[in-house]
């Protein structure tokens, strides 16, 4: 009976690289729920990869905190519960604003054209899905992450681009279908442009402050409508 060859370290490490990304991007889009429970076998099997990279993917996982290890109950995706996300979305508008901020002083006119176009981009997506949707990739397609980047500050890059970075997404991915949003995050993120490349460091931090203050709004309004819909099934449940 012919042998299974025997993956090479490169080879394993893409393996490996390919399914935390693939696992990440379930995780931040809700294809993998909050708090559901992480099950090695089966997901070695869904994604065709041996124990060994897999392991190494879902410790990635664990240290941007999308995973978490939970005594007695294994491994599970993380809960952003209400008061998590708060306090997110506060050291997101002071990190964010700042970021604007130092935008507006530092990038090059080149750069602020690039952003003017990757907007461009973002509102065709969203035209394509008739206005429903403004969920945008990670990296240099992400508003945000091009903002916190152009700031060319590493402390705020750091924070802005590591396991926060992946908590905001999850978060984001929430309001980025809420009706009305996705248009309106548009405007608010060509005001923000157009303030830096004024180069008025003030009027962007407020803007992408407002913004981000606007962000939240919309998740806590969306917090609440879950919680009642989740109370009224509850007593539906208690009178059946």
């Amino acid at each position: 009976m012919p042998t299974q060859p025997i993956a090479t370290l490169s080879e394993r490490q893409t393996l490996s690289e390919q399914v935390y990304n693939d696992i990440k991007e379930a995780i931040i889009a809700g294809e993998l729920i909050q708090g559901a429970k992480i099950t090695e076998d089966e997901l070695a099997k869904k994604y065709g990869i041996s124990r060994g990279p897999l392991r190494e993917a879902l410790r990635r996982l664990e240290s941007i905190r999308l995973l978490i290890k939970i005594p007695h109950a294994g491994m599970r995706v993380v809960t952003l519960t209400p008061e998590m996300i708060e306090e997110i979305y506060i050291v997101r508008e002071a990190l964010e604003g700042m970021s604007a901020r130092l935008a507006a002083e530092r990038m090059t006119d080149e750069e602020i054209e690039d952003l003017r176009n990757l907007l461009v981009r973002h509102s065709s997506n969203i035209d394509k899905s008739d206005g429903k949707q403004y969920f945008q990739r990670e990296g240099d397609l992400d508003f945000h992450f091009r903002i916190a980047q152009a700031s060319n500050n590493q402390w705020l890059m750091d924070l802005l681009s590591s396991e926060l970075y992946q908590l905001l997404r999850m978060c984001r991915h929430r309001t980025s279908q809420a009706p009305a949003r996705p248009t309106k995050a548009l405007t608010e993120h060509k005001q923000i442009v157009e303030a830096i490349a004024s180069r008025d460091a003030e009027l962007a931090e407020m803007l992408m402050r407002r913004h981000i203050s606007g962000a939240w709004k919309t998740v806590e309004i969306l917090l609440k409508e879950e919680l009642s819909e989740g109370a009224l099934q509850n007593d539906t449940v208690t009178k059946q």
